[in-house]
């Protein structure tokens, strides 16, 4: 259970004292220093629409199809979740909700990806989303349907202490009094909701937070805060930290981070705390303080969002979604974005996962990018050296990627046949950038197969039908402790 802030323990002690002293108690309650931070415990991504959950119509997320039936969304639902859990740690997700979902028969279906979460002991934060109905820019205009709206979603998961609401993403039509009232009056229309359940917007685009921490009638519930680089654009990383630091105030032991985000399929390596480049001060910034503080974060997004010109998906987003029907798996496009949002939960120290050199057992040669470039580029074997070039780091999610998590070793054009370039590409989550080690000592795509091979004769690398060659059998060699570990075959060094 989240811990109750000090203020309202203060509270129920000042209720108590002399009405004489009243004065005195309530200028002490209003200038009590805030307990120590500790929302940590939302380690969180938004699953979303693709397109965006602004929408005139049904919420139907990335990875579901308008005509999945309850038990079909549990078992995407479940994959999806499957996924966060084990490629980035999250134990809660953030899904929208809007008039059209839940006024309609999609409501029965949908609540398979509610369900599914909390089965699987995800905590899960309902929020509204502007839908032009109950909602438009930014503003309550039909109270009567928005207030059908949550009776019916309190009235199935009102009891579960898992489920979490915001009964509204992004109030920017209203003012800050306006929307401290509304979401006041909400309140005092669900007395049988916990405090800790509900989730008060920041005013705007969630970004003003202190005057609703400053409201009494909101004591006892979580703020949500918005925080991404185009709210007021460039700054250097102290400059990011303090600006965020300044957004919550007094406030971080009930602020909880619900939507920030960076660029994941760019290439940007967020392990470099000299870059120069905004969105990895402004990301490394921003997890630093959410880990300094034991704020809890929701990640925008992890699945779905809006829709970048030239691709399928949102380019912020944490995990790409691969497969069909109930048969979902995720990867994740930046292995340096990943290990930084896990620092910002509080689950590693920021440190890059190990490098290792990949020698090939014909030649004795290195796996290399040719000058270390960042370009775009076929790699080869060379002399080993452990130059930036050569030092490659096998995930969890079956990439194998290099330059800090820029690049990914990718079978070109996804071919399928033998002599398809293997070379560098920024990491985008496909099969023809997934690979499996195995015992024999070959490195297959998972794609098509075919076996990384080294042509003796030019040195560049390639796929190949498998046939048990030296020249497609490799062996790691970890940078850091210069020991070699065989992955099979003989010769050994």
């Amino acid at each position: 259970m989240p811990h109750t802030p000090r203020r309202r323990h203060l509270a129920r002690a000042l209720a108590c004292v002399l009405t004489a002293l009243s004065a005195l108690a309530v200028a002490e309650h209003q200038s009590a220093s805030p307990a120590a931070a500790d929302t940590a415990q939302f380690r969180g991504v938004n699953w979303a629409r693709l397109g965006d959950n602004f929408h005139g119509g049904p919420l139907v997320l990335h990875g579901l199809s308008a005509s999945d039936s309850y038990e079909t969304v549990v078992a995407k639902a479940n994959a999806v979740y499957t996924g966060f859990e084990n490629n980035l740690g999250a134990n809660t997700v953030r899904l929208p909700i809007n008039t059209y979902t839940v006024g309609t028969n999609w409501w029965s279906a949908y609540a398979g990806a509610i369900d599914a979460a909390t089965a699987k002991g995800f905590k899960v934060v309902l929020s509204y989303w502007d839908d032009g109905v109950a909602a438009r820019d930014g503003r309550i205009v039909n109270p009567s349907a928005f207030d059908t709206m949550w009776n019916t979603v309190l009235a199935r998961y009102g009891t579960n202490s898992l489920v979490h609401f915001e009964p509204m993403n992004e109030p920017g039509g209203h003012s800050a009094a306006e929307w401290a009232n509304v979401v006041s009056n909400w309140i005092s229309s669900h007395p049988s909701i916990p405090r800790n359940r509900v989730f008060v917007s920041g005013a705007g685009l969630n970004t003003d937070i202190k005057s609703m921490c400053a409201d009494r009638r909101l004591d006892g519930t979580f703020l949500s805060l918005h925080h991404y680089t185009f709210f007021s654009g460039a700054k250097t990383y102290d400059q990011w930290v303090a600006y965020l630091r300044n957004a919550i105030g007094s406030c971080a032991d009930r602020t909880v981070v619900d939507e920030f985000g960076a660029p994941m399929d760019t290439g940007l390596n967020y392990h470099d705390a000299g870059s120069t480049d905004n969105f990895v001060r402004y990301f490394r910034a921003t997890t630093t303080v959410l880990r300094e503080l034991r704020i809890g974060s929701i990640y925008w997004p992890g699945l779905g969002g809006k829709i970048r010109a030239g691709q399928g998906d949102d380019w912020y987003a944490m995990q790409k979604l691969h497969g069909t029907g109930t048969n979902l798996t995720l990867s994740t496009p930046s292995p340096s974005g990943r290990e930084r949002l896990r620092y910002g939960w509080g689950l590693d120290g920021d440190v890059p996962a190990p490098t290792s050199l990949l020698r090939d057992v014909s030649t004795g040669r290195c796996l290399d990018i040719p000058g270390g470039t960042t370009a775009n580029i076929q790699v080869q074997v060379s002399t080993c050296a452990n130059t930036v070039g050569q030092q490659w780091t096998l995930t969890a999610g079956g990439q194998i990627t290099a330059l800090g998590g820029q690049k990914c070793l990718d079978a070109y054009g996804s071919g399928t046949t033998n002599g398809t370039v293997v070379g560098t590409w920024a990491c985008n989550g496909g099969d023809n950038q997934r690979w499996t080690v195995g015992a024999d000592g070959t490195i297959r795509s998972v794609r098509s197969g075919l076996c990384l091979d080294v042509n003796t004769a030019t040195f560049k690398v390639q796929l190949w039908a498998c046939w048990g060659g030296d020249n497609q059998r490799w062996q790691i060699q970890n940078t850091d402790a210069r020991r070699g570990a065989r992955l099979g075959g003989n010769g050994g060094r």
